[in-house]
């Protein structure tokens, strides 16, 4: 259901979706106990600084969006890159979570980033993006803080993540309510993601998807990690029917019966999407104009070009 008119801003500009106070206070909420639950944090941290490694550069001024509790800061530290990055500024919405260590630190909204045009060489996020209300607008804004031939590289969730759950709440809405709202907050397409990059203005777009399958003992279990990661629903439209004891009761009964494996435990699917792409510069590899091409297809192929008869 797209956004009440309330909620679009009196220019043209993107719908709210989520409301990122909201998001703010359930994240300080989480920040005393995120280790016990920063599994996907660090999953996507890892596979950036891998991703790092096989980037033969320096970076001397980089930055980690949605920082959390400094999971990218201690992969880093640990990887073959690290003596190749300068100075890493961990930036969060929540200054609970950047709260109690040291390093440079920057409190800041995902949505307006205060950095100078052309400053940084690296910005990377892991699992934060996805929660802004326009994450093609966040993109740009990383673009212009990027100097020319800047890398990005940024892990947000995809649509597939929560599905189980997404359907076991609809089930029991619609069985107990007669409807279904939205309990779920929805999720980019991971096949449009590297689409995400191109509208932003980034060269060499490319992205790539981990679907990560977690295994939990009841459905509640689920919901205890979703609270501790920060992860719990925020949209910007309140559901109109309070999740009800009755309700999650019914929902979890669902998650058991259409997903439980022969051990009675029930999965619970995370997609993360991870994009690449490079702030334009001239120096990088350009595509070959139409026509331009040096050598046909055929004789690529070792083949024989047949042409096609003509309509008519």
């Amino acid at each position: 259901m797209p956004p009440s008119p309330s909620h679009r801003s009196p220019s043209s500009g993107p719908p709210r979706l989520f409301d990122r106070a909201l998001h703010r206070k359930r994240l300080d909420r989480a920040a005393g106990g995120f280790g016990a639950a920063d599994f996907l944090q660090r999953r996507a941290a890892l596979d950036i600084a891998e991703r790092l490694e096989g980037i033969m550069r320096d970076f001397p001024l980089a930055v980690d969006l949605s920082a959390r509790n400094g999971t990218m800061r201690q992969v880093l530290a640990e990887s073959t890159v690290a003596p190749r990055i300068g100075l890493l500024i961990e930036a969060d919405l929540s200054p609970a979570m950047l709260a109690g260590r040291t390093g440079a630190r920057v409190l800041l909204d995902e949505e307006r980033l205060p950095f100078a045009a052309e400053s940084l060489d690296l910005v990377v996020s892991t699992l934060g993006l996805h929660w802004t209300n326009d994450v093609v607008g966040a993109l740009i804004q990383i673009r212009q803080a990027l100097k020319p031939d800047g890398l990005f590289i940024g892990a947000l969730l995809g649509g597939s993540t929560l599905t189980e759950l997404r359907q076991a709440l609809t089930a029991a809405e619609d069985e107990i309510l007669g409807g279904a709202g939205s309990r779920v907050s929805p999720f980019a397409d991971s096949r449009d993601a590297a689409g995400l990059l191109q509208r932003a203005g980034f060269a060499l777009p490319v992205a790539d998807v981990d679907r990560v399958n977690v295994s939990y003992a009841h459905p509640l279990k689920l919901l205890a990690d979703l609270r501790q990661m920060g992860e719990t629903n925020v949209l910007a439209d309140r559901h109109p029917h309070a999740l009800t004891r009755t309700l999650l009761a019914r929902a979890s009964e669902i998650y058991v019966e259409r997903f439980a494996g022969l051990d009675g435990r029930v999965p619970a699917t995370f997609e993360i999407v991870t994009l690449t792409g490079w702030a334009p510069h001239a120096s990088q590899q350009q595509p070959l104009a139409p026509g331009s091409a040096k050598m046909r297809l055929a004789d690529a192929l070792g083949t024989v070009e047949h042409r096609l008869p003509r309509d008519g």
